[in-house]
């Protein structure tokens, strides 16, 4: 929990208790449905909150911005987004049941009101978003061509609509039929440690 605080000093009390409060609630799910790799799991702070935080770092969400975190398997990053940016509706999606069951889970015991999930694909999301987020759940053009009808027209942020997305490693050229819509930032522009060393959020405009 101090890795958050470090980056993340003016944390309200309520967010600081429902940042704790993850680490008894993960440990104990995945013992039970395993949605973080059992070797991982004592790193959570670091490689799953702190990492679906570089969101927060990336863009300060406006209050009513309505988001989809799409693949999102034990809710990451919406669940620590949803903490905090507690005016801002996300809803998390996933094709596996028993992930989005954890996300309630847990969202019901945060007593997360900014959050909902919904058990299906990504073609059968019908609503409108201001943006789609994600880790590293498929290839970026893919990704593009799935949501792209759930992107709303509404501006309400700093920066214009689109996706943002967690990913690790080379993009260039995964990035390159995207580029002139695309921004890549390196994850070590937030955090020192190590692990961040190869990862990146990248962000495409699509309105």
């Amino acid at each position: 929990m101090d890795i958050i605080l470090k980056y993340f000093p003016n944390l309200t009390q309520e967010q600081i208790s429902k940042f704790q409060q993850l680490d008894e609630l993960y440990h104990d799910w995945n013992a039970k449905i395993n949605v973080i790799s059992r070797k991982d799991i004592d790193n959570l702070y670091e490689h799953h909150v702190l990492h679906s935080l570089a969101i927060a770092e990336f863009i300060r969400f406006k209050p009513e911005t309505k988001i989809m975190d799409l693949g999102t398997g034990g809710g990451f990053p919406g669940i620590p987004l949803a903490i905090m940016f507690p005016e801002t509706s996300f809803h998390l999606v996933d094709s596996i049941g028993k992930k989005i069951k954890v996300c309630q889970e847990v969202a019901n015991a945060l007593s997360l009101q900014n959050v909902t999930t919904q058990w299906c694909r990504a073609e059968e999301v019908k609503d409108k978003f201001h943006f789609v987020v994600s880790r590293a759940v498929m290839p970026l053009a893919d990704l593009v061509k799935i949501v792209r009808k759930n992107i709303s027209k509404e501006q309400i942020n700093a920066l214009p609509n689109g996706i943002i997305c967690l990913k690790g490693g080379e993009l260039d050229k995964e990035t390159l039929p995207l580029k002139k819509q695309t921004q890549i930032c390196q994850l070590t522009d937030y955090f020192e440690e190590p692990y961040f060393e190869t990862k990146k959020v990248v962000y495409t405009q699509l309105c």
